[in-house]
């Protein structure tokens, strides 16, 4: 794929789990949407790690917007990559006794109390963006529902404008109708920025919501198949 922005060829990472984690092939287009079934919650941080450059692989390649992060030359060049990620993942710390608003501020300025209006402005924009209903914004983030709080996490994730958006089961926990409304929202906001996805799941209900293409990995084999969409009868 020419256009690849991230690129695994023959990817074998030991992290002391069962099977090292192997990723045959996977090569994502920009402003694709992809999501991963059978990646569970340890691995997808090994994945994530792979993918950002912040760790390598044992064995073949990673690429990332066309360079091997293998090449990272130092940890400058690593921060001028990984700045282009957005990582929605329950690792990134929110802080539960600030609002939604001074949580959003923060990827901007750490002074928030009260911040600059042109950055309050750039918060209020990316919670208008995630459909974060405007009476929750001066709430403390810990009186949100799971749903709300996902959104804050990929508000938080998108304030940098990322060219790659990953994530990490953030539909567990979430009945499926939120689920589903929380993918179509990741599809919905990825494309209005042009952004690539790449989502870890093992709901296969928000995988079909968020991505264009559904893949299994196959892990003794780090195959990537194409989940063919299954259909209900009535």
């Amino acid at each position: 794929m020419s256009d690849a922005v991230l690129e695994l060829s023959g990817v074998s990472k030991d992290y002391r789990g069962l099977r090292p984690l192997r990723i045959e092939r996977l090569a994502v287009g920009a402003g694709e949407a992809i999501a991963i079934l059978g990646l569970d919650h340890v691995t997808a941080e090994v994945f994530v790690n792979l993918a950002t450059g912040a760790t390598l692989p044992d064995r073949g390649a990673v690429k990332v917007f066309g360079c091997s992060t293998a090449s990272i030359a130092d940890s400058a060049e690593w921060l001028t990559i990984v700045d282009r990620f957005g990582i929605v993942s329950e690792r990134a710390v929110l802080l539960d006794a600030l609002s939604v608003i001074q949580n959003l501020v923060m990827p901007f300025t750490l002074d928030i109390e009260p911040p600059a209006d042109d950055i309050r402005a750039r918060a209020e924009a990316l919670a208008r963006e995630v459909e974060l209903p405007e009476s929750t914004w001066a709430r403390p983030l810990a009186e949100l529902d799971r749903p709300a709080r996902v959104r804050v996490r990929l508000a938080r994730a998108l304030a940098l404008g990322p060219a790659i958006v990953l994530l990490e089961h953030i539909a567990a926990d979430l009945a499926r109708p939120d689920a589903i409304l929380v993918g179509r929202l990741v599809r919905e906001v990825a494309r209005g920025r042009r952004a690539a996805v790449v989502a870890a799941t093992a709901d296969e209900a928000f995988a079909r919501a968020a991505a264009d293409r559904v893949l299994m990995l196959e892990p003794a084999t780090g195959r990537l198949a194409e989940r063919r969409r299954w259909f209900r009868r009535a």
